[in-house]
């Protein structure tokens, strides 16, 4: 057998992407990883000081953070519940061939690829205060139900959760669908000659064999739902007052202020918080899944 020799080009190859990933990725974390025990902030900007588990005892005690904390988990929750269960059901009705079944897919999946930008200026002229629904509430002589939606506290949260889980049940649609594909029609052919109802086949079979597209996108939407930050700047900064301020936009805002030491502490508190959430939620729903 000839032994092929391919050199150190493999190795060269890959400089590029590694430099790049470097220094976006690997840099900065290691610098904020350092940087959040240190007391640097723009009155420090050249001297900064080793000042221990100073920050993440400061960002602790801040009501404003415990605050970022409760909204992130309750953000995280809302949307992946909603998400899943509207992404389901969407993939079950969906999963089967009929006319239009394409179209109606590529319109559920669009707001997946919109720009956030879009989404801020579209649902800003929406909920605004003489917006498209307060206009038509008006047209409806429901007057007594206009609210400033994105700027009025209760209200603000609900409509950034909604929002969100509009956008992405497309995504956590075709990911069932994935799944619901890789049944084999054999089991509901058996099931229906056993005489097995419709909410019997999809307890006993549907469900807990796409436990593995379930637990795809409860990690994914869980992970991407605490560290949330686009959605929340663009349609309200983390207001009114603090309503909607997540971790996110703590540690942006803190960083704004110059408290840089804070905000490198509370990026790792976020880090740490989705890496054991993640593997936990992971861990979880991996045991329950089932071989086909």
């Amino acid at each position: 057998m000839i032994k092929k020799k391919h050199g150190g080009y493999p190795f060269w190859l890959s400089i590029p992407a590694i430099a790049v990933y470097s220094v976006f990725v690997i840099i900065p974390i290691v610098m904020s990883l350092v940087l959040a025990f240190t007391d640097w902030n723009v009155n420090r900007w050249t001297s900064p000081s080793f000042a221990g588990l100073t920050s993440f005892i400061e960002i602790l005690k801040d009501p404003v953070f415990m605050k970022s904390l409760f909204n992130s988990f309750l953000y995280a929750i809302a949307t992946t519940v909603l998400k899943v269960v509207f992404g389901l059901a969407l993939a079950l009705a969906l999963v089967k061939p009929f006319k239009g079944n394409t179209i109606f897919r590529t319109i559920f999946y669009l707001p997946c690829v919109l720009s956030m930008t879009v989404i801020g200026v579209l649902f800003t002229a929406i909920l605004a205060k003489n917006g498209l629904l307060n206009n038509l509430l008006e047209m409806l002589h429901l007057t007594s139900f206009q609210r400033e939606w994105l700027g009025q506290y209760g209200t603000a949260m609900t409509w950034i959760i909604l929002i969100e889980s509009w956008m992405w049940a497309g995504f956590n649609m075709f990911v069932f669908i994935s799944g619901l594909q890789a049944i084999p029609r054999d089991y509901y052919e058996a099931a229906s000659t056993e005489g097995a109802s419709r909410i019997k086949q999809f307890t006993s079979i549907t469900l807990p064999l796409i436990m593995p597209a379930i637990t795809v996108n409860v990690t994914l939407n869980v992970a991407g739902g605490m560290k949330v930050f686009d959605i929340i700047y663009v349609l309200t900064n983390g207001g009114p007052g603090t309503d909607t301020q997540v971790l996110s936009t703590y540690g942006f805002k803190a960083f704004s202020l110059g408290y840089l030491g804070e905000s490198s502490a509370a990026s790792i508190i976020l880090t740490i918080l989705v890496i054991i959430v993640s593997f936990a939620l992971n861990g979880f729903f991996r045991k329950r899944e089932v071989e086909l």
